[in-house]
């Protein structure tokens, strides 16, 4: 069998480490490439420990170097894809640290998706969007059992809410992504002569996927959208106190982007409750404690969480994100996470100022359904 390889990009994400690692591990990835950008968390720190005892690679993040004026998440995919590491897997996925495979399948490891799915070259996971669950202060306990509010299933707005990861097969083509030139965020990019004919290309309910979406695209449409047999679920807000730290940290992607209001609207979604990443807890919590085993990465891992309150509090003694935190904790923003689907586009794309007073009005007349 192959290696199943997660690539990421981590930014100041030391205590969130363990829990993901321990979580893909769990089910069925066994090796991690890592690139970081100037942390002073403790991130890097932590996975250098890690690293020390084989668990995964990191590198410092050459995207400055590189010609082209990349950001940081497409400069190391550039990178990347001439590594050995990179071209002796079979199987490669783009993922971040706030993202989560979610196998429904079987016993919800690798090997269910692949046996229900059959032979095929690419996998395309939407996300589901996690919100807040008014969880205002950061705990260092695991995001997964925290956050378990989230979009309905037919969430077509904000279009981030059908975006998608893809798991690449890489036989089947001389390229680092079989069929397809280059590894892109959301899904392999720049297809070889036949990708579109010959590519086994199918979406998160195993269904194939339109061939103009085997060309291009980061999201998927009212056809291929649902969730039956994978989900990936993206806790992109985390608390409010966490967001805070996010904000400042700023993007590896999108990096001229504020991560502010508007992005919290859209991102925080509190509409529906799903636990079924819970079943299979037990096994990445083994995991887990396998990991903090190791020398040495107990300690880093504290020294993380340490450094994530630490930042929490200079960030909320300043002015500026003191009001932001006030803002997106507000009764307004919290009926607003419950009710997203009254807004438009435009709306969660301008933020909370761009909302009619009377929607807030009249969402506060509404029972919560979730209320414990």
């Amino acid at each position: 069998m192959g290696k199943r390889l997660i690539i990421t990009c981590m930014k100041n994400e030391g205590p969130f480490i363990l829990e993901w690692l321990a979580w893909h591990r769990s089910i069925g990835f066994d090796d991690f490439l890592v690139f970081t950008n100037d942390c002073d968390d403790g991130t890097v720190e932590l996975l250098d420990c890690l690293a020390g005892h084989g668990v995964l690679t990191r590198m410092d993040n050459p995207y400055l170097a590189m010609p082209g004026g990349l950001n940081p998440q497409k400069g190391a995919l550039l990178f990347a894809s001439d590594l050995e590491q990179v071209k002796a897997a079979e199987w490669l996925l783009v993922s971040d640290v706030d993202e989560f495979v979610n196998i429904h399948a079987g016993d919800g490891t690798l090997d269910a998706l692949f046996a229900a799915t059959g032979e095929v070259d690419c996998i395309s996971m939407q996300w589901r969007l996690f919100g807040n669950a008014d969880v205002d202060k950061y705990r260092d306990t695991w995001v997964t059992e925290q956050f378990d509010r989230c979009a309905p299933v037919f969430c077509p707005s904000p279009i981030q809410a059908w975006a998608v990861k893809t798991l690449v097969r890489t036989t089947g083509g001389k390229w680092p992504c079989g069929r397809y030139k280059r590894l892109g965020v959301h899904r392999p990019i720049e297809p070889g002569r036949g990708a579109t004919a010959h590519t086994v290309w199918v979406d998160g309910c195993g269904r194939p996927v339109l061939d103009k979406f085997k060309q291009e695209g980061w999201r998927f449409g009212t056809h291929s959208a649902g969730y039956d047999l994978v989900t990936l679920n993206h806790y992109a807000v985390r608390s409010a106190e966490s967001f805070v730290v996010k904000r400042d940290r700023g993007r590896v992607n999108h990096v001229d982007r504020d991560q502010g209001l508007a992005y919290w609207l859209r991102m925080n979604f509190n509409m529906e409750r799903d636990t079924s990443i819970r079943r299979h807890l037990p096994r990445a919590h083994e995991e887990h404690a396998r990991l903090l085993g190791l020398r040495g990465v107990k300690t880093r891992h504290a020294e993380a969480a340490k450094a994530h309150r630490a930042k929490i509090r200079d960030l909320l003694a300043r002015e500026d994100m003191a009001a932001f935190h006030a803002r997106i904790t507000s009764e307004e923003m919290r009926l607003l996470s419950r009710h997203l689907n009254l807004l438009d586009r435009a709306q969660m794309n301008a933020g909370p100022d761009a909302v009619p007073p009377e929607i807030v009005t009249r969402v506060a007349q509404v029972p919560d359904l979730l209320a414990v």
